[in-house]
C-alpha cells in the first residue's frame, strides 16, 4: 500500500507521536496493516490498541475508517489525535449528535484529504447518505474495534456489528482490520468468520497481567467493606461496577455520605452528564466512579488503582474487561470482586424468556463465573486458561498475585457426598432443584418436600449431619466441574451430565474445598449482616449489652429484640459508637430508636471504652445515606392518606411481598407508620389481638416461628403486617 512519508513505522512513531520504541506487538501488527493484510489483533486493555490503527492511517493514503460501539470512546480518541497533530481535522467522528452544518465541515474535511482517521458507530455506518459518501472518497483501510460485539459469544453482543462485513463491501475494498481486549478461542473463530477474514494475520498478545491482584470476597457487609478499602487508600482513583442504575447512583450517595469524592456513571444520564462526570475523573476533581459496566471503555487514564465489583458480571469477558481498567501504567492494580451465590440467581431469571440459544449461551457464561468465584486454584490460572493461554502458577510472572495463592483453601475428600447427592437427584427422576434436594437430605419435612413425598424418600435425612449451606456448597461445586446441570426453562432444576453418570458408574476422587461463609444480600443487593456472636466484635461488650438489653426489655415490659436486635449489638460492639448519632448509623438502629433507647447503651460503651482505653474506628463508623430508599417519603405520605397497601405496592411498580419489606425497613430504622386502617379491613379484632399477644411475650420476632406457633391459623403475610404494626407502636 502507499504510504504517504517515506519512513519506517519507527520512524513515523517518533515522527507523529514522539515515542522512542512500540509495545509488545504494535509493530508487527503495524506492518501487517502497512503491507495491505486483513490483520486481527487480541490484546489485552492497556496494551497499545489504538496506536495498531492510528499510526498506519496517518502513514497512509486516504482516510481510515474506525469502528467503535461508543460515543464516549470516539469522542476520547478524537481529543487524543488532535492533541497529537496541528490540524483538528485530522480526525472526525460521525454520529446521531452532529448537526448539518457539522456534517458538512467533517465531509469537507475527508475529500480534501485532512482526515486520516474517520470514528463511526456500526449505526452510522448502515445509513445510504453515508455509505454514499463514503464510496466516493479514498478509504486506507476498516478497523473495527471492541470487535467480541461481533459474536454471540462475546460478553458485550452487538447484532448491528454482524451486519458490518457487506456494509464494507459496498464501500470499498479493503483490508479490514479487528481488534479485540478479549476473545476466547470460540469468540475468536466467530469473528473470523463473520467478517469472511479466516486468513487474516493473527496478533495474539499475553493475556497475563502481572501487576494486578485478584481476590473474591463474600458478599457481607458491603457498603462498609468498600468504605473501609477506599479510605485505607485515600487519594487513590478506583471504578465500583454495579449491576443496577440505582444501585450506582445508592452506592455513590453512601460515600460521598462517608466524605469520600465519588460520582454514579449509568445509561439513564444524558451524554452531557456522563461527559462531565468522565472528565472530572480524568481530571482527578474525582477518586471513585460508581458505574454500570458502559464506564471506562477506551478511557485513558493510566493510574486507576482498584476496580471493585459490588455485583459479580454476567461473563469473564467483562470481568476481565472492567478489571482491566486498573493499572495501566504498570503500576498497582486491585481487583476485588464481591460474590454471592443469590446474585447468580439474579443473573439466571434474567435470561428466563430469552430464545433458547441465547439461554444457553448465557447459561454457560454464568458457569465460568461461578467456577472463578468458587476456584480454589490461582484465580490468574483460571483467567488465563479460559482465554486459551497455560501459564505456570509457580514460577509464571504474576505468580502470587491472588487470594487463592496467598491463602490455599482447606479441601477434604468429598467422594461419598457427591455420590449421595447423584443417587437422591436420580430417585426423584431428575424434577427438582437444589433447594428441595438439600432439604431432602438434611431431613426437612416442609411442604414441597411433602407433597413431593420426600420423607418417604429412601435417602430423606442421610446427609442430616451436615447442614443445607454445606449441601447447597457440594452441588454448585458440582454443577462447576460439569456433575450436575441446572435447567433453566425449568427455572433451575439439576440434571445429571454425562461425566454425572459416568461418576456413578465408577466414583473417584472427589476433592472438595471447604467454603467460606459466604453472605447474603437482600432484593436490593444491600447487605445483610449475618455475622456469628463474636465475629471480629468484642466479646466482652457484647455480652455487656446484652445484659442491659434484658434489664431495659424487663422495665419497659417489651421483648428484648424489639429493643435492638443480635447483629445491631455485634456492630456496637465492633464499631463503639458513643453518641446517639454514632448509635444511628448502626444497621438496625436509625434514629428513631437511637434516640429513644439509646442513651444507656451509648452511656456504657463510652464507659467500656475509657476504662479499657480502646481506640475506636472512627473512620469506619459508616454514616448511613439518607432515605437509602427512595421511596420511604412516598411511603409514608400514602400511608398518612389511607391508601390500599396493594394500590401504593402497585404505583412503586412491586408486588405486596416487596412493599412489605419496604415497610419493615421503614419500622426497623426506627419511624413510626400506621397502616391500622388497613390491617382493619385484613384481619379481625381477635386475631389482631392474639397476634399482638404473642409478638409481645416472644423471644423473638421471626415469621417462621410465629407461624410454627400458630400451626397454620395464620397465612405468612398477616403475620408480616402485625409484626410491622407492634414494631411500630411497641419499638419505635
Amino acid at each position: 500500500m502507499n504510504t504517504i512519508l517515506d519512513l519506517s513505522p519507527k520512524e513515523a512513531l517518533k515522527h507523529f507521536f514522539g515515542f522512542d520504541k512500540f509495545k509488545g506487538l504494535q509493530e508487527q501488527v503495524i506492518t501487517s496493516v502497512l503491507e495491505g493484510h486483513d490483520t486481527f489483533v487480541i490484546m489485552p486493555t492497556g496494551g497499545g490498541k489504538s496506536l495498531c490503527y492510528q499510526l498506519p492511517a496517518l502513514m497512509l493514503d486516504g482516510t481510515a475508517i474506525v469502528v467503535s460501539p461508543l460515543i464516549a470512546l470516539m469522542k476520547n480518541q478524537v481529543d487524543a489525535m488532535r492533541g497529537f497533530s496541528s490540524e483538528d481535522g485530522v480526525a472526525h467522528v460521525i454520529n446521531s449528535s452532529l448537526n448539518k452544518s457539522e456534517i458538512a465541515q467533517v465531509k469537507s474535511d475527508i475529500v480534501s484529504g485532512k482526515t486520516k482517521l474517520l470514528y463511526v458507530a456500526p449505526e452510522s455506518l448502515n445509513k445510504d447518505e453515508n455509505v454514499e459518501f463514503l464510496r466516493s472518497v479514498k478509504i486506507s483501510f476498516v478497523a473495527i474495534d471492541e470487535a467480541h460485539c461481533i459474536s454471540e459469544w462475546g460478553h458485550d453482543f452487538r447484532p448491528e456489528y454482524r451486519r458490518l462485513k457487506p456494509i464494507i463491501q459496498q464501500i470499498a475494498s479493503v483490508p479490514i482490520m479487528a481488534l479485540t481486549a478479549t476473545a476466547t478461542p470460540k469468540v475468536q473463530q466467530d469473528i473470523q468468520k463473520n467478517l469472511g477474514m479466516m486468513d487474516a494475520r493473527l496478533f495474539k498478545a499475553s493475556f497475563n497481567r502481572p501487576n494486578l491482584y485478584y481476590e473474591i470476597r463474600p458478599k457481607s457487609n458491603v457498603g462498609k467493606g468498600i468504605i473501609q478499602y477506599i479510605k485505607a487508600n485515600s487519594g487513590k482513583s478506583g471504578i465500583i461496577y454495579c449491576l443496577s442504575r440505582k444501585k450506582t447512583e445508592e452506592l455513590a450517595e453512601l460515600l460521598q455520605v462517608n466524605g469520600i469524592k465519588a460520582l454514579p456513571y449509568h445509561a439513564g444520564m444524558d451524554s452531557h452528564q456522563r461527559s462531565s462526570v468522565q472528565d472530572k475523573f480524568l481530571m482527578q476533581d474525582v477518586d471513585v466512579i460508581v458505574a454500570t459496566i458502559a464506564f471506562g471503555m477506551g478511557i485513558d487514564k493510566p493510574d486507576v488503582r482498584f476496580v471493585i465489583h459490588h455485583d459479580i458480571p454476567k461473563s469473564l469477558e467483562s470481568y476481565y474487561q472492567e478489571t482491566g481498567r486498573a493499572g495501566r501504567d504498570g503500576g498497582e492494580g486491585v481487583c476485588v470482586a464481591f460474590y454471592s451465590p443469590k446474585d447468580i440467581e439474579k443473573l439466571e431469571k434474567f435470561l428466563q424468556g430469552k430464545p433458547v440459544a441465547e439461554q444457553e449461551i448465557g447459561m454457560q457464561l454464568l458457569q465460568e463465573v461461578i467456577g472463578y468465584a468458587e476456584t480454589s486454584m490461582s484465580r490468574r490460572k483460571y483467567l488465563l486458561h479460559y482465554f486459551g493461554e497455560e501459564w505456570d502458577e509457580v514460577n509464571g510472572d504474576g505468580a502470587g498475585m491472588d487470594d487463592n495463592s496467598r491463602n490455599p483453601k482447606e479441601k477434604f475428600e468429598g467422594i461419598e457426598h457427591v455420590k449421595l447427592v447423584l443417587d437422591t437427584i436420580k430417585s426423584f427422576k431428575e424434577m427438582h432443584k437444589a433447594k428441595f434436594i438439600c432439604n431432602v437430605l438434611c431431613g426437612v419435612k416442609n411442604s414441597e418436600v411433602s407433597t413431593y413425598k420426600g420423607h418417604q424418600n429412601e435417602f430423606f435425612g442421610e446427609g442430616k449431619e451436615e447442614d443445607e449451606k454445606f449441601w447447597n456448597a457440594v452441588i454448585r461445586q458440582m454443577v462447576v466441574r460439569n456433575l450436575l446441570r441446572k435447567e433453566i426453562e425449568t427455572y433451575g432444576t439439576l440434571k445429571i451430565t454425562d461425566e454425572g453418570k459416568a461418576f456413578m458408574k465408577k466414583p473417584t476422587s472427589f476433592m472438595l474445598v471447604k467454603e467460606e461463609e459466604i453472605g447474603e444480600t437482600d432484593d436490593d443487593g444491600e447487605l445483610l449482616l449475618h455475622k456469628q456472636g463474636g465475629g471480629a466484635a468484642d466479646e466482652q461488650l457484647f455480652g455487656m449489652l446484652k445484659d442491659l438489653r434484658a434489664k431495659t426489655s424487663k422495665e419497659k415490659k417489651i421483648p428484648p429484640y424489639v429493643i435492638f436486635q443480635d447483629p445491631s449489638l455485634e456492630e456496637m460492639a465492633t464499631q463503639y459508637p458513643i453518641t446517639i448519632d454514632e448509635l444511628s448509623n448502626i444497621g438496625g438502629v436509625g434514629k428513631g430508636k437511637a434516640v429513644k433507647y439509646g442513651a444507656p447503651f451509648v452511656a456504657l460503651i463510652k464507659r467500656y471504652v475509657e476504662d479499657n482505653g480502646i481506640e475506636r474506628p472512627e473512620d469506619f463508623v459508616v454514616k448511613s445515606a439518607v432515605n437509602k430508599s427512595g421511596q420511604k417519603v412516598q411511603i409514608i405520605q400514602n400511608t398518612d392518606k389511607r391508601i390500599p397497601l396493594p394500590d401504593i405496592a402497585k404505583g412503586l411498580g412491586k408486588d405486596m411481598t416487596e412493599l412489605l419489606d419496604e415497610l419493615e425497613a421503614i419500622v426497623s430504622s426506627g419511624t413510626k407508620l400506621n397502616i391500622q386502617y388497613f390491617i382493619d379491613e385484613e384481619i379481625d379484632e381477635d386475631s389482631q389481638d392474639e397476634i399482638m399477644e404473642y409478638f409481645m411475650g416472644s423471644e423473638t420476632d421471626s415469621i417462621e416461628e410465629a407461624m410454627k406457633y400458630f400451626d397454620g391459623d395464620y397465612e405468612e403475610e398477616p403475620l408480616r403486617l402485625m409484626r410491622i404494626k407492634f414494631m411500630s407502636e411497641v419499638a419505635n
